[in-house]
Formats: structure tokens, sequence, C-alpha cells
């Protein structure tokens, strides 16, 4: 620090000392003096020690600065050096920790993987058990089904059985909406006959009113050849093919209409038409279909054929009829009755009018009573009033007094007046 200000301070001085001479040369008009010559020279020889001086430390402090610089660059190295070891190692450090901690994590992650997968796959080992088992069990209840169905089905070739079935559906069915005594079960509708139909509605008789009309009601059940119109339908079968099968059915119905008909319509006893009822809705629903059919039954053995959702409402129906009926036939006696209360209104309409004649006579007479013992009163103001007791004594015993009370006062009353 202290050789730069003397570089920069000696470098003043020599630019001054050059200004000055070269002022001096400008201005001067010969020689300049002696003293002034060597003066300057003398300067001048000072100025080169200095100049060399200053080169000299110039010089040092150029190797100086060298030095310094290649240390400063031999300690930045070295402290690069260090530096990078440091990095390094800890780097080191670092990259095996990670390791150590990424191969805990590699174990813990495998460890709970593991227990993961085998826990999710015995859970679903297990269900997947389950599953097995209910499909197992369900194949046998589907096989106990299968035997089930097929005993129906042997069951339902009978036919004595299909009958029955049909019988107790349309049984339970006119238990539901009906009395017991608005219907009758295996009824015997033609004398000397011995064929019963299932069920007889009970109707009235307009025409007498002690005679029940009987409604014949049969149930029947075609399954074979309904079964064999429905496979003929799933399998596709030709137009030809179809056409019989359908004439079959058709055929088996109209076979079971005219059953009806000729074992169970009996007029006057019954009416003059019964009822067909099938059991299933799709039976029904198949003999609707076919309104040729349907009209024919009514129009040529007038039979109706009902399904078990239909029939509820035809009961209702009728139901709805025999409360009709009842209202009407009840009506008569209505209206004797109300002649009957009508007769004995006016009876009452008299006996009240002589309750009050004999009401309004009583309340004259309690106007008169009235009146005659206000006069009393105002001929007893002047009598002064005597003791209880001499009251009681004058009066006599108030027992007796209350045995003839009626007695006492009239005599009081006519003493009084007298």
């Amino acid at each position: 620090m202290d050789v730069g200000i003397a570089v920069i301070l000696g470098v003043l001085c020599v630019l001054t000392a050059a200004n000055l001479v070269v002022l001096i040369k400008k201005k001067g008009t010969g020689s300049m003096p002696h003293n002034l010559e060597k003066r300057l020279y003398e300067m001048e020889s000072s100025f080169e020690k200095f100049d060399r001086s200053i080169r000299f430390e110039f010089a040092n402090n150029r190797e100086e600065n060298s030095k310094a610089a290649r240390e400063d660059r031999a300690e930045l190295t070295r402290q690069q050096l260090l530096m990078k070891e440091a990095i390094d190692t800890q780097l080191n450090s670092i990259r095996q920790e990670n390791e150590k901690k990424l191969e805990e994590m590699r174990k813990t992650v495998d460890t709970d993987l593991k227990e993961t997968v085998e826990k999710r796959f015995n859970e679903s080992f297990k269900l997947i058990s389950d599953r097995l088992e209910q499909v197992h069990r369900g194949l046998g209840e589907m096989k106990q089904l299968a035997s089930g169905v097929d005993d129906l089905k042997r069951v339902l070739t009978n036919v004595k059985t299909k009958g029955n079935l049909g019988e107790i559906q349309l049984g339970s069915i006119l238990e539901q909406i009906l009395s017991s005594n608005q219907f009758e079960q295996q009824v015997s509708v033609k004398e000397g006959s011995l064929e019963r139909v299932d069920y007889a509605i009970k109707l009235p008789d307009k025409n007498s009113m002690d005679k029940m009309l009987l409604l014949p009601i049969d149930s029947k059940f075609p399954t074979e050849d309904y079964q064999r119109l429905a496979e003929a339908y799933d399998s596709g079968l030709s137009e030809s093919d179809l056409k019989i099968i359908s004439n079959n059915f058709e055929s088996s119905v109209k076979k079971c209409a005219k059953g009806i008909h000729d074992k169970y319509i009996n007029p006057p006893v019954t009416t003059d038409f019964a009822i067909m009822f099938v059991p299933t809705e799709g039976l029904y629903a198949e003999i609707v279909r076919r309104t040729e059919l349907f009209d024919s039954l009514q129009r040529m053995y007038k039979v109706t054929v009902v399904g078990p959702t239909n029939l509820a409402a035809f009961l209702s129906s009728l139901q709805m009829g025999f409360r009709t009926l009842a209202i009407e036939r009840r009506s008569n006696d209505v209206w004797e009755l109300l002649g009957a209360v009508k007769t004995e209104f006016k009876k009452y309409g008299d006996v009240m009018e002589s309750i009050k004649k004999k009401i309004d006579s009583a309340a004259k007479e309690i106007d008169t009573v009235g009146t005659r013992s206000r006069a009393i009163e105002r001929r007893l103001r002047s009598v002064e009033e005597l003791p209880g007791e001499e009251s009681s004594l004058l009066l006599g015993d108030e027992t007796d007094y209350a045995e003839e009370p009626a007695q006492r006062n009239a005599s009081y009353s006519q003493s009084t007046l007298r």
C-alpha cells in the first residue's frame, strides 16, 4: 500500500519537472543560467535514480504479486481439493444413507406388500370359496327344484289333479270376496244326474223372494294343448304345423265349454249361462286373444271364460248387485216402518197437546195462588210478629204441622180472610 502511494507521488513529481523544463525551454531566449542548468541536471539525475528505484520496486511488487497469486492459486486449488473431498465424502455418506433408507423402505414395502397380497389373496380365496359353496348349494337347490318341477309336471299330467288345483284356486277366490252363504260347492243342478259343478253362486230370483237362482262356475285346465301351443311359439314351427296345434287348442277349449253347457246349465234352476274358470292368466290371455273363439263360446255354449283377475272383478260386481237388490227388497219394509212411525208420531203429538193444556191450567192456578198470597201478605202487614217459641206453642208441633200442611194453610187462610 505504501509502495503504491510512493510510486504515484514519484510519477507526479516527474511529470511536474518535465512540464517545468518544457515551459522554460519555450520561454527561454538563449542559454539557461548555470545554476538553473545545474539544478535541472541534478533533478534529472535524481529522477533517473527515482525512476530506477520505482522500476525496481515495480519489479519486486510484480514478482511478489506473482508469487502471492501463485500461492493464492495453490491455496485455492488446495481448498478446492479439500472442498471436493469433503463434498465427495458427504455425497458418499448421503448416498450410503439413501441406499440404507431405500433398502429399509424396500424391505418394508416388500413386507407390507407381501402381507397385503397374502391377506387379499386369502380374503379373495375365502370369498371365492364361499361363492363356490353358494353356487354348489344353488346347484343342489336347482336340482331339487328341477326334480320338484318334474314331480309337478307328472302331477299335472293327471287330469284329476289338475282339476283339483283349479278347483282349490277357484274356491280361494270365492271365499275372499263372497260370504259362505252366497255360494255352494259340489252342487248337483240337474235332478237324477251324478254330475256336480265345482261351485254355484246363489243369485236372488226376481220372480220369487224365497227361491235362489244358481250360477254355475266350473274350473278347466287344458294343460297339454296349451303347453304344446306355447312350445310351438318358441320353437319356430312352420305356419301349417302351428295352425294344426292352434286348432287342437281351440277344439280342446270348445270341448271344455260344451261339457259345462251340457252338464251344468239347467234353467230355471240355474242361469242360462255358466262361467268357465281357467287358473292361469297366460291361458286366459290366449283364449281372449282369439276373439272368434271367445265369442263362439258365449254364443254357442253360453259359457263365459274368466281368469283369476277378472273373476275377482266379476264377483265384486255381483256383490254390488246383491247389495242393490237387498236395498230394493228392504225399501218396502222401510216405507212401512216410516208409516208406522208417522202414525205413532201423530199420537205423540196428541199426547203432547194434552200435556200442554194441563201445564197451562196448572200455570193459571199457580198465578191465582200467587195473587191470593200477595193479598194475605198485605193483610198481615199490620200484625205484630211473635217470638219463635210462642209461635211454635201457638201453632203446635212442627211434625204435626208437617203432616197436614194443606189443611193448616187452608184454615189459616180462611181465618185470615174473615
